[in-house]
């Protein structure tokens, strides 16, 4: 077990580190930069001033340089200056991270409350009225856009109860606000919990045809004892891996659903950041999504051993 820790934190590292060239290089090779975009919005030229903005920017220096000031200033715990707003990078995602964790969870546990539960019930009652419901159901989920969901959830909001469900001043409780970001949570995890029932639904049915299912059966197991004592906990691995990738998607994967309710998070902030070329903001902000999504995939590993006894990591 010791062994398999100190290999996949290796391999955690090497994947950051390859994660944050790519990062890197990609902004530089899109063409433009903030000085660029400063004199463009102004509608005037002086290369002078330019080449000024630049130097203290740090933008005329050779890539490496630049490359190894960002990681050294990283390893630090300084994330840089935001060239826009110029503030501390730190001040500008620190208070819009928790906003958009939570909105992820709430859309989390919306897809597994209503996915695994009636991926669950139409495995069970396959070919029935109710399991081709359900399936037209995760079809529509998977289908809709989220944002073309959002929309109509505003409007329906609008037209029955007479207000707009969005984000305009910060609630004054921290129940106000969970019950603010429901609303979008729920949109935005109608197509999660579709993919979880649909997995769910595949991977009970692959269990509930062994042979070790039908002895329980043939021994006067109740089909609760079955259907959740033994198909449902020898299915839920796969299970378990699309949670742990759906939990890192919903973290960066948010930029219209935050657009649309005017929530202010990380993942409509960094939109707003890219299109300036505020390369602090944008660096941080994709370096903490590829870090959520590494140790995402790091907790479903561990969570195979709690779940499977059989699974062991060898030292």
């Amino acid at each position: 077990m010791a062994a398999y820790l100190v290999h996949r934190t290796f391999l955690m590292i090497l994947t950051l580190f390859g994660m944050s060239v790519l990062i890197f290089v990609l902004l530089r090779v899109v063409p433009g930069n903030i000085s660029d975009i400063l004199f463009d919005s102004a509608g005037f030229v002086n290369p002078a001033e330019k080449a000024r903005i630049e130097q203290e920017l740090g933008l005329d220096q050779p890539i490496i340089t630049q490359y190894w000031r960002w990681i050294s200033d990283l390893a630090q715990g300084n994330l840089g200056y935001a060239y826009v707003t110029e503030r501390p990078a730190a001040e500008e995602i620190a208070p819009r991270i928790p906003v958009t964790v939570k909105l992820a969870v709430l859309a989390l546990i919306f897809s597994v409350i209503f996915g695994v539960p009636l991926g669950v019930i139409s495995a069970v009652r396959q070919n029935t009225p109710l399991d081709y419901f359900l399936r037209v159901l995760s079809l529509s989920g998977l289908s809709l856009p989220s944002f073309w969901l959002a929309l109509l959830i505003l409007m329906a909001f609008v037209h029955y109860l007479g207000f707009i469900p969005i984000y305009t001043d910060p609630p004054d409780s921290f129940w106000k606000e969970i019950g603010l970001l429901s609303v979008p949570a729920a949109a935005v995890g109608f197509r999660s919990s579709a993919l979880i029932m649909r997995l769910t639904r595949s991977s009970m049915l692959e269990v509930l045809r062994q042979d070790y299912i039908r002895t329980a059966r043939s021994k006067g197991a109740s089909p609760g004892t079955v259907n959740y004592d033994h198909a449902l906990r020898n299915a839920v691995l796969p299970v378990v891996t699309i949670i742990g990738i759906e939990a890192a998607f919903l973290i960066g994967g948010l930029i219209v659903t935050e657009t649309v309710f005017n929530i202010p998070g990380v993942a409509r902030f960094l939109v707003e950041a890219a299109i300036w070329r505020d390369y602090p903001i944008v660096q941080n902000l994709v370096m903490f999504i590829a870090i959520v999504v590494v140790f995402a995939n790091f907790a479903v590993d561990m969570a195979y051993m709690l779940l499977d006894p059989r699974i062991k990591y060898a030292d």
